[in-house]
């Protein structure tokens, strides 16, 4: 039986050297080691609850227990103890002799520190107290200083105040110089520098300055403006200017007269020596604007020279249509309407010969055609915004100016060129009060034409119903009239400057639509009953057509450009859900589907009721036929067209005869009399045209 101490232990490897005894002594001291290492911690966790004692007796029982043989044990036990005790002793002396070490140097670092600090105040105390005895020694002198900084800001602002009179009598003495020896352009010159000044000080609030250079600017700018002015009227007198009569009959204004280049060459001089009076001119002169309420776009003056050109013009206009004067009829606004026409025409040859070149040689993008144009244009727009108040609720006399201020619009634009940009007739149609007023007359003359288009003897007959070429879809009168209505309104509104007026007038084309469905669906069911007849037809041809020109137009990138403006609308105001305003954005809607959807169902309800009254006149016609058999019939009547041509061709020819027989039989028809084959191919409609 091998002994109590060796019990468990694994056999030993064949090659090893080692004793049993050697095996046994090192594993041995390695379960003291551990014991020793456990031991410590469960002693200082001991010491710490205070019960050292407790703590041997268990350690022993551990080591030793109840086996005798196990208090060999101890020696090594006692001796790992001793050893550890030596440790934590070596431990505790070399800790105990390190932290006094460091305490004191941290309290060497402090009180040098310390020191340092009294040593900064010390410093600060002393700065301080020298800082505010310089601050109070140099106090007065601070005061003088500052009084004599003041003094000199003082005289330096008088100094440049003066520089600035001096320099404006210098400029006004240059301009008197210039003057006496008649040198215009150098005065001019000079001028435009001296209002390139008056400018540059509308920031100053040297009011008096301002107002002696403002005064100095106006008197010479007067002086120079007569003098010049003078002469230019002078050689446009000398023109014959304006030209009151065509070109063609026009005798001087582009002829060549013996001394003309030297009219032209002081026409030239003249113009250039205007055109730098421009600055100080608007710089003077507050520019003449109508109302607010029109929303006429922002625009500079005309040009200086243009308005001494436009002046006998101006007179003219403002003497024949202002005033009791006979030619001052508010029912005829033709007439001033076709004279500024007419004055535009006589001198856009001249303009463009004769004051461009001038004006491109100077370096302006100034084009004298329009700057002419816009002058006359603004008597115009006084007039109309003069004359609207009185016709305003007289709706043929408002009707009637809206129809010819539209017809003056569109030649200014199409034959004169004349920009959409500028301010125009629509911007005076476009004020709030009269374009409400337009629109319900718009409307109400609509209505009429409606009304007198359905009341037509012609309303449901097609124009084009002779000539089947032209009228594929066999459109009534009224349907084609009410369309090109529509056309004629979006003609009317198209050029109006804004896009929220162009939507109010789209919503009113819409409402006519949705009217003149109504008044379709009205006559549809009057003739429901004869859902085949000719009116009930036409109806049908009418609802597909304007349905089918909306859809056309809702691709035309007049109505594209409304329909993104209404999603902006719609955006701003919320009245759409996010899915309508996707659609109307990716395009896949249009301005008009609401107006389509509703034709569609109307055509739709229109050919149930045709198919369902076809279905019952069949229905009823072939009760007739339920008792009778000879199917033979349906076979002569669906035969091919070759088939029914070469079994007529034979009856025609064997009639009676056994050939004419057989011929029967071979189709099927056994029953048939051959009378009344022939009776029933005569009755096919789909004969083709020989000509006979």
């Amino acid at each position: 039986m091998p002994p109590a101490g060796e019990i468990g232990e694994a056999p030993a490897a064949p090659c090893c050297s080692e004793s049993a005894d050697e095996r046994k002594d090192v594993e041995e001291k390695s379960d003291i080691n551990i014991t020793a290492l456990v031991g410590n911690e469960q002693v200082n966790e001991d010491a710490d609850n205070g019960d050292l004692p407790s703590y041997v007796s268990a350690l022993i029982e551990k080591e030793v227990g109840n086996d005798l043989k196990s208090l060999k044990k101890l020696d090594k036990l006692i001796e790992q103890m001793t050893e550890n005790k030596m440790q934590l002793e070596e431990q505790v002396l070399t800790i105990s002799s390190e932290i006094p070490k460091r305490i004191q140097s941290a309290l060497k670092n402090a009180e040098e520190s310390k020191q340092f600090l009294n040593q900064f105040l010390e410093q600060e105390t002393h700065l301080f107290s020298s800082i505010n005895s310089h601050l109070l020694t140099a106090q007065p002198w601070m005061e003088d200083l500052g009084a004599m900084i003041n003094q000199i800001e003082e005289i330096e602002r008088h100094l440049a105040y003066l520089k600035w009179i001096s320099q404006i009598e210098e400029l006004s003495d240059n301009i008197q110089q210039y003057l006496m020896t008649n040198n215009v352009p150098e005065a001019a010159s000079t001028l435009v520098y001296m209002a390139e000044l008056d400018i540059k000080l509308q920031e100053s609030s040297c009011t008096h300055l301002l107002a002696f250079m403002r005064a100095t600017v106006k008197f010479w700018h007067k002086i120079l403006k007569d003098k010049l002015t003078s002469d230019f009227e002078e050689i446009l007198a000398q023109l014959h200017w304006p030209f009151i009569t065509p070109p063609q009959s026009q005798t001087v204004g582009l002829s060549r007269p013996a001394s003309a280049p030297e009219i032209y060459t002081n026409l030239e001089t003249l113009f250039c020596q205007l055109l730098k009076l421009q600055t100080s001119d608007e710089l003077l002169t507050e520019p003449k604007q109508l109302p607010e309420k029109y929303c006429l776009p922002a625009s500079p003056s005309v040009i200086l020279p243009l308005q001494i050109m436009l002046t006998p013009l101006q007179k003219r206009f403002r003497y024949h249509f202002r005033g009791n004067r006979q030619t001052n009829v508010i029912s005829k606004p033709e007439w001033y309407l076709a004279q500024v026409l007419m004055w535009i025409g006589n001198h856009t040859q001249f303009l463009d010969e004769k004051i461009q070149p001038i004006l491109d040689k100077v370096g302006t993008s100034v084009s004298a055609r329009l700057e002419f144009s816009r002058g006359l244009m603004m008597l115009v727009l006084e007039k109309l915004a003069a004359d609207i108040p009185c016709l305003l609720y007289d709706d043929n006399l408002f009707c009637h100016l809206v129809d010819e201020v539209l017809l003056f619009e569109r030649e200014l634009h199409s034959v004169y060129g004349y920009p959409g940009t500028f301010a125009n007739c629509m911007h005076i149609l476009s004020e709030e009060t009269c374009f409400q007023r337009w629109l319900t007359v718009e409307r109400k003359f609509a209505l009429q034409k409606m009304d007198s288009m359905l009341s037509s003897e012609a309303a449901w007959i097609s124009q084009y119903k002779d000539i089947t070429d032209v009228d594929e879809m066999k459109v009534p009168d009224c349907a084609e009239t009410f369309m090109t209505l529509l056309l004629v309104i979006t003609d009317r509104y198209k050029n109006l400057p804004t896009a929220s007026r162009k939507l109010q007038f789209l919503e009113l084309q819409k409402d006519l639509v949705d009217d003149f469905r109504i008044r379709l669906t009205q006559v549809m069911k009057e003739e429901t009953r004869a859902s085949l007849g000719f009116r009930y037809c036409a109806i049908l041809n009418a609802v597909n057509y304007i349905s089918t020109v909306l859809a056309d137009w809702a691709d035309n990138v007049f109505f594209l450009q409304l329909q993104q403006a209404a999603l902006e609308v719609f955006a701003e105001n919320n009245t759409l859900s996010k899915l309508q305003l996707g659609q109307l954005a990716s395009m896949e809607s249009s301005v008009f589907d609401d107006m389509i959807n509703l034709l569609e169902r109307l055509k739709h309800d229109m050919l149930t009721r045709q198919v369902d009254h076809v279905f019952r006149e069949v229905k009823e016609a072939a009760k007739l036929y339920k008792k009778e058999s000879v199917k033979e019939a349906c076979i002569v009547l669906n035969l091919n067209v070759g088939s029914a041509l070469l079994l007529k061709d034979v009856l025609q020819s064997a009639s009676g005869q056994p050939p004419a027989t057989e011929a029967l039989n071979e189709v099927g028809i056994y029953k048939l009399a051959q009378q009344d084959v022939e009776i029933l191919l005569n009755l096919r409609t789909n004969w083709p045209n020989t000509g006979k």
